[in-house]
């Protein structure tokens, strides 16, 4: 068999060989505009249901089953179960999500990219008569046509989710053709029917052949890191009935395996449960193959049968056997959870340059979900924002005291700032160019100044530690009456930071009131601090030298009030009233 094949390959003409070239090249173009396609379209409805997942994220903390159907969900939106995964490593990483629910919400992934097989297997329904491609090619032209004629954001989402499917559909169309090319030409087509023929689509299938096609999907699909294309090139062959399904299944097999490079390669060097969960991925995909691979190599054929009394055609088969493969891979190890994550934990090993820095970092894994990194961007400021008050807090203390021996703790929280600082603004200059909804966008360049505000609180306290340390050396002190209106000043401080915070944690315009009656008493006890002063020079109860520092210091407080009022106020442009959403 072997023989005739080799020889029927030498055997082509010229003529043939162009053909084989076109064709190769129509699929490799089929690949392109496909993957193209589901990017298009998962991206957009991701930047479209931005707040939809970060709910269906939420619900993942529920229980295993709202996990599956989670992950399910989040991946049937953004239609690929790579794109989820890498999602859920990063939310590990950050502390997001645990490990556990982590498992369950993975499991859910790959019963979601199941849709994609479905999505394939209709682009060949229809017949000569009509063409399911043909519809959706136009489907892709109504989606051009909505992106150049409408201005409106929410439109020109429509317009890409549309062209995203339409291409989806070409692209998958150029395949089918570039395959039926080949398998019309004579010669080409009997050179490749006794190649498949070789390879287990006779009487014969041996486990040689078993663990050849099962390498092929695993390793074309690490390859290109996209199950789905690989799934697409499977149905194309099985639409020109090139392949069985039982070849068909072996490769799919293999497909759920290589797709775990891609959350592999995305935990390397993240943290050690991110790296965890990127593990889970891979031990339940291979568990779930080992359980399929021995009932598809001895019953293969009547897998194949009962799959035929439902579904005639073999590329249905094939997105049917794919959707029933993950269903009870899942059904059968969801009960083991905790065993799949104390293996990961034996095999991912925690070392000391895990442990957490000073801070929570932004991960750009996050980046494959915008949305959520919006929110975990927002998350990090208000740590930012807790230790620069806290900051104003020691430094106010030790002015007040005389004691400096919260210096380096200041010293390192300073640090801590100024790097969180530099981190957030490099995050959102990644962020921003991703495809994101008008509001996050408006949510991004706020969160630039909100950054910087918070850096100036930071050395204005720094501002007001220098003072401190100058008093002691020159062992000065302020009087009662001047420490008094220290006190006063710092109350509407504590107030405002207060108000400001709720503003800006939930978006929530109601607390404007509060921010501007207490931003407005930092401005009047700046006015009151200053004639004091000069009223108490007048009556000599203060030193000029003593004064200076006290003028100084009002003016750094009343500047903190000033960028704590500049974070509210960025807030305008995206918030709401909680009072007018009830």
């Amino acid at each position: 068999m072997k023989i005739n094949y080799t020889y029927s390959l030498l055997a082509l003409s010229g003529g043939d060989v162009l053909t084989v070239f076109n064709s190769l090249f129509f699929i490799l173009g089929g690949i392109t505009v496909f993957m193209i396609g589901m990017n298009m379209m998962g991206h957009n409805i991701e930047k479209a249901a931005g707040r939809s997942i970060r709910r269906l994220m939420g619900k993942a903390t529920v229980n295993r089953f709202a996990g599956v159907g989670t992950g399910a969900a989040v991946t049937a939106l953004v239609n690929s179960s790579s794109a989820t995964t890498v999602m859920i490593v990063g939310f590990v990483n950050v502390g997001l999500m645990t490990l556990t629910q982590a498992a369950s919400v993975i499991m859910g992934a790959n019963i979601g990219t199941t849709v994609s097989a479905f999505i394939m297997a209709l682009s060949s329904a229809g017949g000569s008569q009509f063409s399911v491609g043909a519809l959706f090619a136009l489907v892709a032209f109504a989606g051009l046509v909505l992106t150049i004629a409408s201005k409106r954001e929410k439109i020109k989402q429509l317009g890409y989710i549309l062209e995203g499917v339409g291409l989806i559909f070409i692209g998958l169309n150029v395949m089918s053709g570039a395959v039926n090319d080949l398998v019309e030409s004579e010669n080409i087509g009997s050179a490749i029917e006794n190649m498949f023929i070789s390879l287990g689509n006779g009487k014969s299938f041996l486990t040689w052949e078993i663990i050849v096609l099962f390498l092929l999907g695993a390793f074309l699909t690490a390859l290109m890191q996209s199950s789905g294309a690989l799934t697409a090139i499977v149905i194309s062959l099985a639409s020109s009935s090139l392949i069985s399904l039982q070849m068909a299944m072996c490769i799919i097999l293999g497909t759920n395996v290589g797709t775990c490079f891609t959350s592999v390669l995305s935990s390397a060097g993240a943290s050690v449960n991110a790296r965890r969960a990127a593990m889970v991925h891979l031990l339940f995909n291979v568990a779930g193959a080992l359980i399929f691979i021995f009932p598809v190599a001895f019953a293969g054929k009547y897998i194949a049968e009962f799959f035929g009394g439902f579904i005639a055609d073999t590329e249905w088969q094939i997105a049917l056997f794919h959707m029933v493969f993950n269903l009870i891979t899942t059904a059968v190890l969801l009960p083991f959870i905790k065993y799949l994550v104390k293996a990961s934990c034996i095999l991912v090993r925690e070392k000391k340059r895990d442990v957490q820095e000073v801070y929570e970092a932004l991960d750009t894994r996050l980046l494959k979900a915008p949305a959520v990194a919006v929110g975990q961007v927002r998350k990090q400021l208000l740590k930012m924002s807790e230790d620069a008050f806290k900051n104003y807090k020691l430094s106010l203390d030790m002015l007040l005291s005389g004691d400096l021996s919260g210096q380096d703790e200041f010293a390192k929280t300073e640090e801590s700032i100024n790097a969180q600082n530099k981190y957030i603004v490099n995050f959102l200059i990644l962020l921003s160019s991703q495809e994101i909804s008008e509001t996050d966008e408006k949510k991004i360049g706020s969160f630039y100044r909100v950054s910087s505000d918070l850096e100036r609180i930071g050395d204005y306290a720094e501002n007001i530690t220098e003072y401190a340390e100058k008093l002691s050396i020159d062992k000065l002190s302020f009087s009662d009456d001047a420490k008094k209106e220290i006190l006063e000043m710092d109350l509407h401080l504590t107030n405002l930071y207060k108000h400001v915070t709720a503003v800006f944690r939930d978006s929530d315009l109601s607390f404007m009131p509060q921010v501007e009656f207490e931003e407005n008493e930092t401005d009047r006890m700046n006015a009151v601090m200053q004639q004091s002063h000069l009223r108490r020079m007048n009556e000599g109860r203060c030193d000029a030298e003593t004064g200076a520092f006290f003028l100084q210091l009002a003016v750094n407080m009343e500047r903190i009030g000033d960028h704590m009022h500049n974070i509210a106020n960025s807030v305008l442009g995206y918030g709401h009233s909680a009072m007018s959403t009830k």
